[in-house]
């Protein structure tokens, strides 16, 4: 993150361009990169890196680090690369492109800045770019247990169970329902080599997808049996085609093979559905539940568009198939379990910062509570034409948004606190830390850790804001981010104790 220097990497932070009238949920206009001017806090965990921290991250692309499964004859070579940072060495994968696939540096850092406000424990997420000269590449977390194509047809030791094919259904969709619901629902050539699996053996969509492979290049590199028809016939991608390719994913995971769409369905046409499945299997899957799947599958892969099912029914269709939802992922992969390293900051915390150590959120409210808004001194300066009857009632709905607080009604402290966000005559980092404790109260990570963000916009030095940011990351099972996020909190609040605000 951007507080945290090392002498190994030197990260320019851009920033989110923020408006008053911006609220916490706006979330579908792209992110546009800051000339350091504007007061906006860092996006959460994207950075702009330079090509000698990537050189040196992979010993100057050194081939030995190519995990493309097609090596270097790949048309955009992945490597993985370690960072040496003052925190611990960590992981990364960087997608780089051929030469001038990108002509200009604003656009791609553009597309790159749109993908990298995601964040889902369904994504492999972007955490950077870098712009250099002719090159431009992409740094996304790296994942460390191979692809769905590696584990479903190169496979050495075992196959991949039923039920781990059911999850990998599951969490692809959701990633999918995800991306669509914040406004990037164009995935560039879904195949089974855009899953991957995680530390702890949780297939996870790479984000690598969300970006196409030249600013006017193919957005399709496999072979022209598995393309949508429509991009046959106009070069687009659609929503739609996304959906077709999710199918053709299924049949990969019914089958155990890469089939054409149009093979696999003439295979089992009017027959029994076990000519289609995985012999390796060896029968161990539920007839039932692979024909939901097939069924699904072929309404995918419609030929009309109009006629294929949307990523909530993905998800609607494959969530209830799911069993053995007991046993972790990686016991299914057959690979050893990933130890999570405990949240040990570098600096002594605070009573906020340990009680976000140990996600209390009872201990946090109560900090809150008697913090008051002492810490929004400076943050707005309105003249008396401001305080008209406008402002009068967004001061009362955020009374009444206190009030709720304090006596821990916490929905309706939300609905207060956000009539008097929506109103945007003035900010307050305080309301959006209550408010994203609420949301977290109410089992709600992914918005509250928005709000979190809106707090550090607001006020870019607020050790609080990072700290709630810290505890949202944590639910949302994002562990390593949480313990970053958890020590640039205890460094700002170690430097403001120091030399006081700003």
């Amino acid at each position: 993150m951007g507080c945290c220097e090392s002498s190994f990497i030197q990260r320019r932070q851009h920033q989110y361009l923020h408006h008053r009238n911006t609220t916490a949920t706006d979330n579908n206009q792209a992110p546009q990169a800051s000339n350091g001017t504007e007061s906006a806090g860092a996006v959460l965990g994207f950075s702009e890196f330079s090509l000698a921290d990537l050189k040196n991250a992979t010993n100057n692309f050194s081939s030995d680090f190519i995990v493309s499964e097609s090596g270097d004859k790949a048309p955009n070579v992945v490597y993985k690369g370690r960072l040496q940072n003052q925190n611990s060495p960590s992981w990364i994968a960087i997608k780089k492109f051929t030469k001038l696939a990108w002509p200009d540096p604003k656009q791609f850092a553009d597309e790159a800045w749109g993908v990298g406000k995601l964040r889902h424990k369904r994504l492999a997420n972007l955490i950077g770019y870098c712009c250099d000269g002719d090159e431009r590449l992409l740094v996304a977390e790296y994942m460390p247990n191979d692809t769905l194509a590696k584990h479903l047809f190169h496979w050495e030791n075992q196959t991949i169970e039923w039920a781990m094919r059911l999850r990998v259904a599951l969490y692809i969709a959701e990633a999918l329902d995800y991306c669509s619901g914040e406004g990037r629902s164009l995935y560039h050539d879904l195949n089974a080599y855009r899953v991957l699996f995680d530390e702890n053996g949780d297939p996870r969509l790479s984000c690598f997808g969300l970006m196409k492979n030249s600013r006017d290049g193919k957005s399709y590199s496999t072979n022209l049996a598995y393309t949508p028809p429509e991009y046959l016939r106009n070069g687009r991608v659609t929503p739609e085609s996304v959906i077709f390719s999710f199918g053709t994913v299924l049949l990969d995971l019914l089958s155990g093979k890469h089939i054409p769409p149009t093979h696999a369905l003439d295979m089992i046409r009017g027959k029994n559905i076990i000519l289609l499945m995985d012999s390796h299997l060896e029968g161990n899957f539920s007839t039932e539940q692979a024909t939901v799947v097939f069924d699904l599958a072929s309404r995918c892969l419609q030929y009309e568009p109009r006629e294929r099912p949307n990523t909530k029914d993905l998800v609607a269709t494959v969530a209830p198939l799911q069993n053995k939802s007991d046993v972790p992922s990686y016991a299914m992969l057959g690979i050893p379990k990933h130890e999570e390293a405990p949240l040990t900051p570098q600096h002594p915390l605070s009573a906020m910062g340990d009680a976000c150590s140990r996600m209390d959120l009872t201990a946090i409210h109560q900090i809150l509570l008697m913090t008051h808004y002492k810490d929004d001194e400076g943050t707005n300066e309105l003249s008396f034409q401001e305080w008209t009857q406008q402002m009068k009632d967004m001061l009362e709905a955020r009374k009444r948004g206190d009030l709720a607080f304090r006596d821990k009604d916490f929905r309706s402290a939300m609905d207060c606190y956000s009539q008097f966000i929506d109103v945007g005559t003035m900010v307050s980092p305080t309301v959006y830390a209550r408010r994203s404790l609420c949301h977290l109260l109410c089992d709600q990570p992914d918005a509250a850790l928005r709000d979190a963000m809106q707090a550090q916009c607001v006020y870019p030095d607020w050790s609080t804001a990072f700290y709630m940011q810290a505890v949202a990351l944590a639910k949302l099972d994002m562990h390593k981010d949480a313990a970053d996020m958890l020590n640039e909190a205890a460094t700002l609040e170690e430097k403001r104790q120091r030399g006081g605000r700003g």
